[in-house]
């Protein structure tokens, strides 16, 4: 039955796209991008008047850097603008500051909160209880997305949020960490806090997108997360593929150039056109680079296809050769937009 259950979602998955989400949980393994891919979809969707929540869980700060703004505080802060009105607003949500929160919320106990966090009890429970710390993060996540806003065309207090989520070797555990403490919390504000948390994972209003590179090590944690994740019936969004490296050389070069037999006299003879010297060491040099970059091409067309494999959306982001900035972020935003990532 949960075989069926999972075939079942995975046949729905595969409809999806534009990505008309709520929510948006945007993974990828350390390294591949996945805070700028993430900020570049909150652009992407802020675009045309929306005002979307871009938020981070795991306190380092990276929306900050990337936008080139002060560190993030437990209070929302607009940090862009979008084309068409559009506004991007940041949050970096902390385990210590929502539990006083809930207990606020649900007990009248923020003063008594705050004294427990001063002899270090708020952290030694979020310690020894992860479960109960990432449900509190969850949580907070689930309230921005639900928030209502009666001066709102649409109601709501976003339109759209995005979490720049833990990497994919803990995303799975992380997002499903609510089903986990529903099971043990029978009843009470925490297991009203999990059942939440799932109502909005499992509800269609949310989708988990991947960041990955053309390279083994990131693909390999992408296709075991896209199983974790279909294992857990957790909504699979869609696969970006971060830093695309276009090839230099055409078909037939990168064919010689990878089996040792590029022609050096017509490599010589171009680099005289140049105005350099061909000297034979110049001319080695130069065939072992171009074999290199047909090796690189051709390892990058066998990730290529293991990606396209996990039966996803695929979306392509170039390599910003010189660095990230704000105007590139826009661009990339762009891109997002016209290969329809969000509509």
């Amino acid at each position: 039955m949960a075989r069926q259950a999972s075939e079942a979602g995975r046949v729905a998955e595969a409809r999806q796209g534009p990505w008309l989400r709520r929510l948006h949980v945007v993974t990828g393994k350390g390294g591949t991008g996945k805070t700028t891919v993430a900020s570049a979809l909150a652009l992407a969707l802020a675009t045309g008047g929306q005002r979307v929540l871009l938020t981070e869980v795991e306190g380092r700060q990276q929306i900050a850097q990337v936008f080139d703004t002060p560190p993030l505080a437990y209070r929302e802060r607009r940090v862009a603008s979008a084309p068409g009105g559009g506004e991007v607003y940041a949050l970096a949500v902390d385990a210590e500051e929502a539990l006083l929160e809930y207990l606020e919320m649900f007990y009248n106990l923020r003063g008594a909160g705050k004294v427990l966090g001063k002899i270090g009890a708020i952290d030694f429970a979020t310690t020894i209880a992860p479960g109960v710390r990432d449900v509190l993060l969850t949580g907070k996540i689930k309230e921005a997305v639900n928030r209502p806003d009666g001066t709102r065309p649409s109601g709501l207090a976003y339109d759209a949020v995005v979490l720049d989520a833990p990497p994919t070797g803990r995303v799975t555990r992380f997002l499903n960490v609510a089903h986990e403490v529903a099971g043990l919390a029978k009843m009470g504000p925490i297991r009203s806090q999990a059942d939440g948390v799932l109502k909005v994972l499992h509800s269609g209003q949310t989708a988990v997108h991947l960041v990955t590179l053309l390279e083994e090590m990131p693909v390999q944690e992408t296709v075991d997360a896209v199983e974790e994740l279909r294992a857990a019936n957790l909504p699979v969004g869609a696969v970006v593929v971060n830093m695309i490296r276009p090839p230099m050389l055409g078909q037939a070069d990168l064919t010689a150039a990878r089996a040792g037999t590029l022609d050096l006299e017509e490599l010589a003879a171009g680099i005289k056109e140049t105005g350099v010297e061909p000297t034979a060491e110049l001319v080695g040099e130069l065939a072992r680079e171009a074999a290199q970059h047909a090796e690189r091409v051709a390892l990058e067309a066998a990730q290529r296809i293991a990606v396209e494999a996990l039966d996803r959306p695929v979306y392509e982001l170039p390599l910003a050769a010189d660095g990230m900035d704000m105007g590139m972020l826009y661009r990339f935003a762009e891109m997002l937009r016209a290969q329809r990532m969000v509509a």
